[in-house]
């Protein structure tokens, strides 16, 4: 996390409205587009669900990855939404920034070039969900190996494997010009709800 973002936690916390907006604006790009990956039509009113919950329980966050704190929280919010409507999401998810991945530059890069909002929605759809998963966690929310592997209660080089592949596959797509069926004739499920990562903070209620 960055000096910036950590100074406007603190602030935050102190009860600062600017640098709770702060918070928004650098936090909510990456949340929705994680969350419209997750639940579809409906991220906006799960965003909104989430920054409900971050706001009520930040004063209880005490260091660590404010990022991995706040998508876990959307995450879980996402989960109980989907659990609700008992239905399967898709992934209008744009890929952006992919040249963050480790071993996957050129790759990554391509593909961050050439994929566009709609292709995004017939490509992403097409990985199975851990490599999906995987991708919009590094490189939609920005997150490390390490942190996404908590998020998901995975282990880090588990998390950097299922993006590389992810990434492979996506370049095998854009390569083609073509839409494959889904790995293993599986589209992505929604993921199982996992609890908020211990970073050397405090858990957020979950609800």
């Amino acid at each position: 996390m960055t000096g910036d973002l950590t100074e406007a936690v603190v602030a935050a916390q102190a009860g600062d409205e600017e640098a709770f907006r702060i918070l928004y604006r650098s936090l909510q790009p990456g949340l929705l587009r994680y969350l419209t990956a997750l639940v579809g039509p409906d991220a906006e009113d799960v965003a909104s669900e989430t920054w409900l919950q971050i706001s009520r329980d930040l004063s209880r966050f005490t260091g660590g990855e404010f990022r991995a704190w706040a998508v876990t929280i959307a995450r879980n919010r996402a989960m109980d939404h989907l659990r609700r409507q008992r239905r399967r999401p898709s992934l209008p998810v744009p890929v952006q920034e992919l040249n963050d991945l480790a071993g996957d530059a050129d790759t990554a890069e391509r593909a961050g070039e050439t994929i566009g909002t709609e292709s995004a929605l017939a490509l992403i759809a097409t990985l199975p969900p851990r490599e999906a998963e995987a991708v919009l966690l590094r490189a939609v929310i920005g997150l490390d190996a390490e942190t996404a592997g908590r998020v998901l209660g995975r282990r880090p080089g588990a998390v950097r494997t299922a993006a590389h592949r992810g990434l492979r596959r996506l370049a095998a797509l854009l390569d083609r010009g073509d839409e494959p069926e889904p790995s293993d004739g599986e589209r992505v499920a929604p993921p199982r709800p996992r609890p908020t990562p211990q970073v050397s903070q405090a858990e957020p209620a979950d609800g």
